[in-house]
């Protein structure tokens, strides 16, 4: 986990700092959209990490990094992202419907007219290619397939905001400032925009405030590392030490491979009858090594998914009762990336309802905190 003295403007924390900050909060806000934008920014409202929860446990609720509602102007969601693996990169464009929806949903008040409905603009900020033209800036708008020159205004806009691109003669303030945000240090402060920047930030790393929240949330989560280290390392040390043991104190034979097989197979789970005589039946030793290794193969990555389904319980138990239905809800789950989303999730989660409101399975699907 990187010091905060070593945070970049494309990290979620210093972002959040910043942004919330109560002296450079909306100063630093005004300066970055008005280089992404190039436009002049009224005052803004600043109002880091919004949260709109789903209309029920079964739907899927959105935290915004920095939500900027300017005054008699557009409203803003600047989301810094550095997730650039391919699944993620695929969903991305489903992820800013999502936003933009959510955001719509949650400014028109009911029996209030469409014509009200304010312009809203979703800017990531990211460090991958989305699309692979090396473009600094994708502006995406929504228009009429089959005549593109059909004036077609709904007052919605996504911006993606490709740090190292190159391509689309970006203005050169916007050039310095993406490769400072990537690399926030005095080196890349090249204008007097970026060196007021860079000031706001030196003080928000500097702030005492600030660096308790962010030791409170590095010790949090060492604490939940360190605990999933330790439980998962003893319960591997566990199963090589005795089969070590069974090595060395015994020759080994077709029956007692199969039956470590078998040992290693209850451990996950029942072992069928039909795959009990199958296992015990087999004499090639090449065949029941292959099993074996297999087996324990996944015994491995059985006791991991154990351990951080046991961390997200834990976390989740300080917030209140869990219901049986949710601890088997967890325990099945298999995939381990959605486990750690899992874990950071109930970390952040002030209430229970937040956590499952946010990742618990509907009837069309899983829902994970892929998302924000």
């Amino acid at each position: 986990m990187k010091k905060l003295e070593e945070m970049n403007l494309v990290d979620d924390f210093l972002v959040y700092s910043l942004t919330a900050h109560k002296i450079y909060g909306e100063e630093s806000a005004r300066y970055i959209l008005e280089c992404i934008l190039q436009r002049s920014i009224r005052h803004l409202t600043v109002l880091p990490q919004k949260t709109w929860y789903g209309e029920n446990q079964g739907s899927h609720g959105v935290r915004l990094d920095v939500y900027l509602d300017e005054e008699e102007g557009e409203i803003f969601d600047v989301e810094p992202d550095q997730n650039g693996g391919s699944e993620d990169v695929k969903a991305l464009p489903r992820r800013a419907r999502f936003y933009h929806a959510k955001i719509d949903a949650g400014n028109l008040t009911a029996g209030e007219k469409y014509g009200n409905l304010r312009n809203v603009v979703v800017i990531f900020i990211i460090t991958y290619d989305p699309f692979g033209l090396n473009r600094m800036l994708y502006t995406i708008r929504n228009g009429c397939v089959e005549a593109p020159e059909l004036p077609y205004e709904d007052g919605a806009r996504t911006v993606f905001l490709y740090t190292r691109g190159k391509e689309g003669n970006p203005p050169e303030e916007l050039k310095n400032l993406t490769k400072y945000m990537e690399h926030s240090v005095e080196e890349n402060v090249k204008t007097d925009g970026l060196a007021r920047l860079h000031k706001m930030v030196t003080e928000v790393k500097s702030d005492r405030k600030v660096g308790l929240a962010y030791m409170k949330m590095w010790e949090s989560e060492e604490a939940i590392r360190a605990r999933v280290t330790a439980e998962v390392t003893a319960e591997v040390t566990r199963e090589v030490t005795a089969e070590v043991t069974r090595e060395v104190t015994r020759e080994v034979t077709a029956e007692v491979k199969a039956s470590d097989i078998i040992c290693l197979l209850e451990k996950q789970g029942a072992v069928s009858e039909e795959d009990r005589e199958r296992i015990l039946a087999e004499r090639n030793m090449e065949v029941l090594n292959g099993w074996y290794e297999d087996a324990l193969a996944d015994n491995e990555s059985y006791l991991v998914r154990k351990a951080k389904a046991e961390t997200v319980c834990l976390l989740l138990a300080d917030l209140g009762p869990i219901t049986e239905a949710l601890k088997a809800r967890i325990f099945s789950e298999t995939e381990l990336p959605v486990l750690d989303d899992w874990i950071r999730a109930a970390k952040r989660a002030e209430e229970l309802e937040q956590f499952t409101s946010l990742l618990l399975p509907t009837a069309e699907g899983r829902i994970t905190a892929g998302g924000q």
